[in-house]
């Protein structure tokens, strides 16, 4: 999107928001420096003959922070990514990591390109070249450093990569551990595709446990009920849509995507305005809401909950004073600018921030990564001990009431769900509910007991930095 006057660059905001939390602690300046700045950088520029012809594209791989190893964070295809962007981001991921207490420093890269303009063909090749120029570096390597997906690549992009990995490093046993985001059949898990949706439908729970925060942001009771906009339906927005209005009775009343945006009052059936979407390329003329030419307009009108979920920066100074959610969560990387951050903060508007809000993805990436280390699938081992000793417990409460003189009987459907043990599915969602929970969890306790931070934003970079912080302290730095 256009750079507005004035308006802090996405490094910039990354840069003030850092500065703002680091003012509050108390550190000092070389260890602040040491954490601040990208570690390294590599820019690579690679030909690959495509149509009779060679085509040169330049890529990136940022190294924030080696606090610990290995370093974590997706690959983008973009046309709008460059050496700033991938730095910034690489930082969101070190301060992510922390956050959430997954075990890996920040890294990130881009490579930059649309996709849209090249068949699946030519994106493997593009890929495997990519990759390769990384590899040969260690700048992919299961102990050193972890892509993932990100914004214009999915599980097709990572499996290319494994792959390549795998032919680049023929007898490394832990090779499938090289990149997460892969497809089941090759090492993923479980899960991943939709952690990051996921992961914001847990973090607006957590929220609306915390009676104090909910009251900070204005609102009441649950989140059932609350009126929901999300910008941007691919797969964050998707998932996160579809679960809170099927799974937590939160309708979503509009959506937005780059050609339009679709409105409805009673609320959206997601499922339906996605296929649509697939099939005609445009939400112009789905029969399920009002199309509307400008969605971006749709940001700024009445709801509860605003979900910017797809692109940096579409939140700023030029629409922040109009924006009406009282409670925004940010799905995105980076989708409030700066300014339009103390805009908001001094309208009393809450910002679940991106740093907390869209970790579903990297934790459920680190669990995908222990599996590849252990090279056994979650729930294989301890899943029918489980049902065995569920089936004991059971089996005794029918003999109670055969042998008593109490009538009574079990629930409908209980036998079938207390004796089922838990799968890879139900134990990674147990584990990314745990880990929202725990992180939003130690961000609000810095919010709500201190008084010079007035916001989750600053909190979880106290949370986060300190946490980085304390493990260069424990290295000797």
């Amino acid at each position: 999107m256009s750079q507005i006057q004035n308006e802090p660059s996405f490094r910039d905001s990354v840069e003030i928001m850092f500065n703002r939390a680091v003012e509050l602690m108390d550190l000092k300046p070389g260890l602040v420096e040491k954490i601040r700045v990208c570690n390294a950088t590599y820019t690579v520029r690679f030909g690959v003959r495509l149509r009779g012809d060679i085509h040169t594209f330049t890529g990136y791989r940022s190294v924030h922070s080696e606090h610990m190893e290995p370093v974590k964070g997706g690959i983008r295809y973009s046309l709008g990514v460059n050496q700033n962007e991938v730095e910034a981001l690489a930082a969101l991921m070190t301060f992510k990591c922390a956050l959430v207490e997954a075990p890996f420093g920040g890294s990130k890269g881009g490579l930059c390109i649309d996709p849209k303009e090249y068949t699946e063909a030519e994106l493997e090749l593009i890929t495997r070249r990519f990759a390769y120029e990384l590899i040969k570096r260690d700048m992919i390597n299961p102990a050193q450093n972890v892509p993932a997906p990100d914004m214009g690549t999915g599980e097709r992009e990572m499996a290319w990569i494994a792959d390549q990995y795998k032919r680049m490093n023929t007898t490394d046993i832990n090779s499938a551990a090289c990149v997460t985001g892969k497809p089941i059949n090759i090492g993923g898990i479980q899960g991943r595709t939709e952690a990051t949706g996921r992961g914001v439908q847990y973090a607006l729970r957590a929220f609306f446990r915390d009676v104090q925060g909910v009251k900070k942001a204005g609102m009441s009771g649950t989140l059932d009920g609350k009126r929901v906009i999300v910008q941007g339906l691919g797969n964050v927005g998707y998932h996160a849509a579809k679960f809170l209005s099927e799974e937590d009775g939160a309708p979503v009343i509009g959506v937005i995507e780059y050609n339009g945006a679709i409105w409805n009052e009673d609320g959206i059936d997601i499922e339906d305005l996605k296929q649509y979407i697939t099939e005609h390329g445009s939400p112009e003329g789905f029969a399920g809401g009002e199309f509307i030419a400008h969605g971006e307009t749709l940001l700024e009108r009445e709801c509860d909950i605003l979900i910017p979920a797809a692109l940096e920066g579409v939140i700023n100074l030029g629409n922040a004073d109009r924006i009406k959610a009282p409670l925004i969560i940010e799905a995105a990387n980076g989708p409030t600018t700066a300014g339009a951050d103390e805009i908001l903060r001094n309208k009393g508007t809450v910002i679940i921030p991106d740093m907390y809000a869209n970790a579903g993805g990297v934790t459920v990436s680190y669990f995908e990564w222990v599996k590849n280390l252990s090279h056994i699938r979650f729930g294989r081992m301890q899943r029918r001990q489980e049902e065995n000793r569920h089936q004991l417990i059971v089996d005794e409460l029918e003999r109670i009431s055969r042998d008593t003189s109490i009538n009574w009987t079990l629930s409908p459907n209980f036998k079938e769900q207390y004796l089922r043990g838990a799968g890879e599915l139900e134990l990674v969602r147990s584990g990314l509910d745990d880990t929202m929970r725990a992180a939003y969890e130690s961000m609000a306790k810095v919010w709500h007991e201190r008084d010079d931070v007035t916001d989750l934003r600053t909190a979880a970079y106290l949370v986060a930095i300190g946490k980085v912080a304390a493990s260069y302290h424990a290295k000797g730095l």
